[in-house]
C-alpha cells in the first residue's frame, strides 16, 4: 500500500493535491485501477507499512532525514526564483497559502496514518456494498497499527496459510509493489503461481514547475511567463499532458524458467534441486545490496555482479558439498567458499571499474566538444530566438507587441557592444582580459568536477585506506575487522531468516555505515549466528522518536518533541540539523551515504520514560500495537457467522471456519470499532456520502500461530501443479549484441522482420485455392508480364548451380531464401539417382551458372518467376504428381499426413 500513498500524494508528474481529503480520493481511485485491472476472486489483502525491525529503521531514518533535508532546501531555492522573477516584473500565480505537505507523516503513529486507516475502512464497507466486482470477496485489511513491513506482513500471511493442510497449493497470487525486493519474496514462496503487477516505470516524464505550474522546465529556468491558453476558452486548462499510467504483471513462473536453465549443472556430487538452487541465488542477491545492509566494495549490480556471482557458484557448488541455504538458513562453511573465490578477482574489478569510468569520462568529454564545435556562431536572441513548431508555450517563446520598437532596441544594443577580434581572450567575468590573454587550461573548461576519492581502490594498498577513511581504524587491526564481518555475517543471516521464516530479531541491526571486503570473509564458518528471543518490535511513536529528524517534530506529542531541539536534551545528539553525505566513490548526493548517528535503543527509552506521561488519550491509542482486520459482504458465507459471534458476545478468540472462506484459516475476535449491518458508516470525507444502507461486517483477525523455533518449509507443496513452460528453444539463442534474448514491453530494436516459413504456405495451401486458375495475392498462377518489367535474366545466387535439376521440387519462397541447406541437397539429388553434391562440386556449379542464363530462363515463367508447384504430390490426400523420391519414415515428433 505504500507503493499507492506516496504517488497519490505527492506526485511528480503532475499538481499535488491541494489538501487530504483530496489525497484520500485519489487513494481510492488508485485501487480500483488496480483492483479492475487483477480483478481477485477470493482475497484482497491491503497492507501498509507498520513499525519496521531495527535494522530497517536505520534505512528509514536515512530516508526521512535527506527528505526532511531536500524539502527544506527545495523551498529555500523557490522562495529566492520567485523573488527575483517579480523584481524583474514576470508573472507568476499568486502563493498559495497553504503548509507544505511533509511526505515524513507516512509513517506508523502520525495522525495521518491513524486518518488513512479510518477512510480505507469506509472505502472498504462502501465498495462491498455497492460494487459487484467485489460481492464474494474477503478483505483483509493490515494498517500501520500492525507491526511489519507491508510485504512482509502478506509474506507471513502466506507462509503460515500454506502451513495449514485446508490451503489450496495451487492458489493464484499477485503482489502490487515497485520494489525488486518483492521478486526475491515471491520466490521465497515457492508458490508456483506467482504474479508482481508494477506501474511501469517511464524516465524522464514531465514535472510541473513548482512556481508557476507549466510544464517543459524546473524552478530554477523558470522565466514567471504568462501561461498559454489552452482551448478557445481555456478548458483544457487543468488538463495532463502525460498519459495514465501503465502496469506490467511480472510472472514469477517464467522467471523461474530462466533461472532453472542458468543454474542447472552437470555432474553434481549431490542431487540437483532446483528450489535449493534458487533459494541460494535469492541469497546471494543479498550481497549486491539491500534494505537492511550496504553492498560489497566490489560488487556492483550495474557492473553484473549477480551474473559474476552465479558464475562463481557454479564453479564453488561441486566443492562445497551441498547448497549454501536451507529453508532460511545458511551454511557459514560454504558461504565462505564462495566469497573467498570473490575476494581473489577484487583487485581486477577494482582495476576495470577504472578504466570503465574513466573510458566513459573521455567520451562524455568529446561529447561536449563535438557539440561546442556544432553549435551556431551565432544565435539571434529575444523574438528573433528560434522556436521549434508548436512550441509557443515553451520557456522564452514570446511575442512582441511592437516590432519595430523591438527592432530598435536591438540594433541599438548591438551598436554600443564594443567590437571584440576573435582571438580576444576574456576574463571570469564576461570583460576582455589584457594584452597577451591568459593560457588555458589542459581540461576541458566545461568538465563537471569529480568528486575526491581518498580510498583509491584502483591503486595498490587500497584495503588499508578504505578501513582508515571509512573506519577510522588501521587495516592491521585484525580484532575490529573480525568485528565488521560478524556484523555482516549476522545481517546475511538475519535477512535470509526475515524472507523465509519471519523477523528472527527486532533488535538486531547493522551497527556500521559500511561494509567489509569479501577477501575478509576468512573463518565465518564458526562465527554464531544465533539471535536474541522474544524480542517485540517498538511502539509507533517510539519508531517516529527514532526515524523522525527534528525538522519534522510537529507529528509527534509537544513534550517529545521538545526532545528532539532542546540543547539540554540527553538525546539531542540523535537529531543533528546538518549531516555529512559520504559520496562513497559515486557522482550524486542521493547515491552517497548519509553519516547519521545510530540511535541508542537503551538512553532512547530512558529519555521517554519521562514523557509518557504527558500523552493524551488519542495519543496513547495511536501509540499502541495493532492487528489485522477481516471484511466480508452479505453475500459472503461467512457473514452470518460473524454475525452470530457478535450476538453472542463472545469474549474468546474462535477458529475461523476453512470450509466458509476458501480455506483460510486463523483466529477471529471482536472488533470495538467494527463496521456492523444496519449501521450508519460515517463518511470520514466531506465529499463522500455516509451509508446509510450498510451490510457489510468486520472482526478483528489473526493468523495461525506456531512455536517460536517452527520452521516453515521452503519448498514446493504436494498437489501444486507448475504453469506450462513459455520459453521456446528461440528464446534462449544469443542476440547479435551477445546479449541472451528477454521478453520486453514495447517495440524491440532486435526483433527480426516478419517472414512466412514453410510451415506457414502449407496452412495456406489448406485454405488458399490451388488451382492453376486461381486468382488472387496467393493463387499459383504466375504473375502477367506487366508485373515485372526488369531484366529478364536474374543472376543466380551463391549456391544456386544446381536449379535446372531441382526446380520441380524447389518452392519459390525457399529460393528467395538462398541455398538450401546441405542435407536437403543430398536428399533431393539422392532420390533421382544423382551423385552427392559435396562442397567442391557445388563451388565448381557456382562458377558455371553464372554462364547459362537461357537455362535459368527457360524454366521461368512469362514474368521472370519461377512457376510454383505443389510439393504434397505422393502424399495421401494430395492425389497429384510431385515429389519422385520417396519420403522420410515417420519419426514420432511431425505427422506428414
Amino acid at each position: 500500500m505504500n507503493g499507492i500513498i506516496h504517488p497519490c500524494t505527492h506526485p511528480e508528474d503532475k499538481p499535488a493535491p491541494k489538501n487530504e481529503d483530496e489525497m484520500m480520493v485519489a487513494i481510492f481511485e488508485y485501487i480500483d485501477r488496480l483492483f479492475n485491472i487483477v480483478r481477485p476472486r477470493r482475497l484482497l489483502y491491503m497492507a501498509i507499512d507498520g513499525v519496521a525491525p531495527r535494522a530497517k529503521m536505520n534505512q528509514q531514518r536515512s530516508r526521512r532525514f535527506r527528505a526532511s533535508k531536500e524539502g527544506m532546501e527545495a523551498e529555500i531555492e523557490k522562495q529566492r526564483v520567485r523573488e527575483e522573477i517579480l523584481a524583474k516584473g514576470g508573472y507568476l500565480p499568486p502563493e498559495e497559502i497553504k503548509e507544505r505537505f511533509d511526505s515524513n507523516c507516512i509513517t506508523p503513529g502520525t495522525e495521518f496514518m491513524d486518518n488513512l486507516a479510518k477512510c480505507l475502512r469506509y472505502y472498504i464497507a462502501d465498495r462491498l456494498n455497492n460494487d459487484p466486482g467485489w460481492k464474494n470477496l474477503t478483505v483483509i485489511l493490515s494498517d500501520a497499527s500492525a507491526p511489519g513491513e507491508g510485504e512482509h506482513k502478506i509474506m507471513d500471511y502466506i507462509r503460515r496459510q500454506r502451513a495449514q493442510p485446508n490451503h489450496d497449493p495451487n492458489t493464484h497470487h499477485c503482489l502490487c509493489g515497485a520494489d525488486a525486493d518483492l521478486i526475491m519474496l515471491g520466490l521465497a514462496t515457492h508458490e508456483p503461481n506467482f504474479t508482481i503487477i508494477r506501474e511501469e516505470f517511464k524516465p524522464n516524464k514531465p514535472k510541473p514547475c513548482g512556481l508557476c505550474n507549466q510544464f517543459g522546465h524546473d524552478v530554477k529556468d523558470c522565466e514567471g511567463l504568462p501561461r498559454e491558453k489552452k482551448g478557445k476558452h481555456d478548458e483544457l486548462a487543468d488538463s495532463l499532458p502525460c498519459a495514465e499510467g501503465e502496469f506490467i504483471f511480472i510472472r514469477l513462473s517464467v522467471l523461474r524458467e530462466y533461472l532453472e536453465r542458468e543454474l542447472t549443472m552437470a555432474s553434481l556430487p549431490f542431487t540437483f534441486d532446483v528450489e535449493r538452487s534458487i533459494d541460494d541465488w535469492v541469497f546471494m542477491c543479498f550481497f549486491v545490496g539491500n534494505d537492511f545492509l550496504p553492498h560489497l566494495p566490489s560488487l556492483e549490480i550495474r557492473e553484473g555482479a549477480i551474473d559474476r556471482l552465479v558464475n562463481i557458484y557454479k564453479n564453488v557448488v561441486h566443492k562445497t558439498g551441498g547448497y549454501l541455504t536451507e529453508s532460511g538458513y545458511v551454511n557459514l562453511q560454504r558461504v565462505q567458499m564462495i566469497m573467498l573465490a570473490v575476494g581473489e578477482v577484487e583487485d581486477s574489478i577494482f582495476k576495470k571499474r577504472k578504466d570503465d569510468e574513466d573510458s566513459f569520462r573521455r567520451r562524455q568529454k568529446e561529447k561536449r566538444k563535438r557539440m561546442k564545435r556544432d553549435q551556431p556562431s551565432f544565435s539571434p536572441g529575444g523574438i528573433l530566438t528560434p522556436h521549434a513548431l508548436g512550441s509557443r508555450s515553451s520557456p522564452g517563446s514570446q511575442v512582441a507587441s511592437n516590432p519595430r520598437q523591438a527592432a530598435y532596441e536591438m540594433r541599438m544594443q548591438n551598436n554600443l557592444s564594443p567590437s571584440v577580434s576573435p582571438n580576444t581572450s576574456f576574463t571570469s567575468d564576461g570583460s576582455p582580459s589584457p594584452r597577451g590573454g591568459i593560457k588555458r587550461k589542459a581540461d576541458d573548461s566545461d568538465s563537471e568536477p569529480e568528486p575526491e576519492d581518498n580510498v583509491r581502490l584502483w591503486e595498490a594498498g587500497w584495503k588499508q585506506r578504505y578501513y582508515k577513511n571509512k573506519f577510522d581504524v588501521d587495516a592491521a587491526d585484525e580484532k575490529f575487522r573480525r568485528k565488521v564481518v560478524q556484523s555482516y555475517v549476522e545481517g546475511l543471516c538475519w535477512v535470509l531468516r526475515y524472507y523465509y521464516q519471519g523477523c528472527a530479531s527486532w533488535k538486531w541491526y547493522y551497527p556500521f555505515h559500511y561494509a567489509p571486503f569479501a577477501s575478509d570473509f576468512e573463518g565465518i564458518a564458526d562465527m554464531p549466528s544465533d539471535f536474541e528471543k522474544g524480542t517485540k518490535p517498538f511502539k509507533p511513536l517510539e519508531q517516529l522518536m527514532g526515524v523522525f529528524p527534528a525538522a519534522s517534530g510537529n507529528f509527534l506529542p509537544p513534550s517529545w518533541r521538545k526532545l528532539m531541539s532542546d540543547p539540554d536534551s540527553s538525546i539531542i545528539d540523535f537529531y543533528p540539523e546538518d549531516f555529512a553525505i559520504d559520496l562513497n566513490g559515486k557522482r550524486y548526493a542521493w547515491q552517497g551515504v548519509a553519516l547519521l548517528p545510530f540511535v541508542d535503543e537503551r538512553r532512547l527509552r530512558a529519555a521517554l520514560e519521562e514523557v509518557y506521561p504527558d500523552l493524551t488519550p488519542e495519543e496513547t491509542r495511536r501509540n499502541s500495537l495493532g492487528g489485522d482486520v477481516l471484511f466480508v459482504g452479505k453475500h459472503h458465507p461467512l457473514h452470518d457467522f460473524i454475525l452470530e459471534l457478535y450476538k453472542t458476545g463472545s469474549t474468546e478468540s474462535v477458529d475461523v471456519p476453512p470450509e466458509l472462506c476458501h480455506g483460510i484459516q486463523g483466529k477471529f475476535s471482536l472488533d470495538e470499532e467494527a463496521v456492523l449491518p444496519n449501521q450508519v458508516v460515517c463518511s470520514p470525507i466531506p465529499v463522500l456520502k455516509d451509508l446509510t444502507h450498510n451490510a457489510v461486517i468486520s472482526i478483528n483477525f489473526k493468523d495461525p500461530q506456531f512455536a517460536e523455533d517452527y520452521i516453515f518449509k521452503a519448498v514446493m507443496l504436494p498437489g501444486a501443479r507448475k504453469p506450462a513452460p513459455v520459453l521456446k528453444p528461440s528464446d534462449w539463442e544469443k542476440s547479435s549484441n551477445g546479449r541472451q534474448w528477454k521478453p520486453q514491453l514495447g517495440f524491440n530494436r532486435d526483433r527480426r522482420p516478419v517472414h512466412l516459413d514453410p510451415a506457414a504456405f502449407r496452412a495456406l495451401g489448406h485454405v488458399m485455392p490451388r488451382g492453376s486458375s486461381g486468382t488472387g495475392v496467393y493463387s499459383n498462377a504466375a504473375p502477367p508480364p506487366a508485373a515485372f518489367q526488369g531484366n529478364m535474366y536474374r543472376p543466380l545466387l551463391r549456391g544456386q548451380a544446381q536449379i535446372p535439376k531441382l526446380m520441380s521440387n524447389v518452392r519459390p519462397q525457399d529460393s528467395w531464401r538462398g541455398p538450401p541447406p546441405l542435407f536437403q541437397q543430398q536428399r533431393f539429388d539422392r532420390g533421382v539417382g544423382a551423385e552427392p553434391l559435396l562442397p567442391w562440386n557445388r563451388m565448381l556449379q557456382t562458377q558455371n551458372a553464372a554462364f547459362q542464363p537461357n537455362q535459368y530462363q527457360m524454366l521461368a515463367g512469362p514474368g521472370g518467376y519461377p512457376p510454383r508447384r505443389d510439393d504434397r504430390g505422393g502424399r495421401q490426400g494430395y492425389p497429384r504428381e510431385g515429389r519422385k523420391y520417396p519420403l522420410p519414415p515417420p519419426s514420432g515428433r511431425y505427422s506428414w499426413n
